[in-house]
């Protein structure tokens, strides 16, 4: 009998932290709205520490759960969504890169959709392109924000944003790729 890596329950302390999380993103979007850039930059930074916390405990209490698996990664994309939306509309985020990072989660959602639908086995694995990408995507909505406290020359702002957006772009399509090469496989063949 294998044993598994997830507790029994669904009641971690990693997961209040994540549910945290989630409600953080709505003060967030409207310390936004209201332009209290100091007050969203605080909530953001929180959320951050809370993803930091979530993790790091689940990995040492050994409090991993199937719940945790399916709402961390849903807690993150909805704050990055709602931070590219709400900077866009403010015109602080140009909006291409808006459409860029929100498409590239739209192509991965679908093709997780794809791949459960066709049958093929799954483990849900960040890329390493995926993973610097999100950490721009991150640092952009940081120094955003901190240049409305604090001026940043417009150059290194205009940096962050296109090279977020290759990054994001070059993971989104390395993610296509990995799918198309599961959808060649046949239907439960995949391991790991």
């Amino acid at each position: 009998m294998v044993s598994s890596p997830y507790t029994r329950t669904s009641f971690t302390v990693p997961n209040l932290i994540t549910l945290v999380r989630i409600l953080l993103t709505p003060l967030f979007i409207i310390f936004l709205i209201q332009g209290r850039y100091q007050k969203a930059l605080i909530v953001f930074v929180l959320a951050g520490l809370s993803d930091l916390a979530d993790g790091l405990i689940a990995r040492l209490w050994q409090q991993k759960s199937p719940l945790g698996a399916y709402l961390d990664p849903v807690a993150d994309k909805l704050l990055m969504a709602a931070s590219f939306v709400t900077l866009s509309i403010a015109r602080l985020i140009p909006s291409w890169l808006t459409v860029v990072v929100l498409s590239r989660d739209v192509v991965l959602v679908i093709g997780v959709l794809v791949l459960r639908l066709t049958d093929h086995s799954l483990v849900i694995r960040p890329s390493l392109w995926g993973k610097c990408s999100t950490t721009l995507q991150i640092l952009t909505v940081l120094m955003v924000l901190v240049g409305k406290l604090w001026p940043l020359p417009p150059v290194f702002l205009k940096g962050c944003f296109y090279l977020t957006g290759a990054l994001t772009a070059i993971s989104g399509v390395h993610y296509i790729y990995r799918g198309l090469a599961i959808l060649g496989q046949a239907p439960g063949n995949r391991h790991g």
